[in-house]
């Protein structure tokens, strides 16, 4: 349990020193059927996160899915474009929407 715990804490750091967390941040406090406690320290600089309750009983950690990158990045002018169209929008906006 502790192994996949420590997965949804992989991808953040430490609010003070910017270290990641690893295995040893994580701490099992108390676990009961449906009820995981426990407690997030930093081990680079002691700082403490607290304690967190975790309802699950047993749970499924799956990698993230990868960025992919897409046809093309908005510009200022789609802001400028999208921005105009929304305040404009009078009482009959529902007709944009698709059917």
């Amino acid at each position: 349990m502790k192994k996949k715990i420590e997965k949804l804490f992989n991808n953040l750091c430490c609010s003070h020193c910017r270290n990641g967390f690893d295995e040893d941040s994580i701490t099992i406090k108390r676990e009961e059927e449906g009820l995981t406690v426990i407690s997030l320290t930093c081990r680079h600089c002691g700082k403490n996160f607290g304690v967190a309750f975790l309802g699950f009983s047993d749970i499924e950690v799956y990698e993230p899915l990868e960025v992919q990158e897409g046809p093309e990045p908005i510009t200022y002018d789609d802001v400028i474009d999208a921005h105009r169209f929304i305040k404009n929008l009078d009482e009959h906006w529902q007709q944009h929407l698709p059917k």
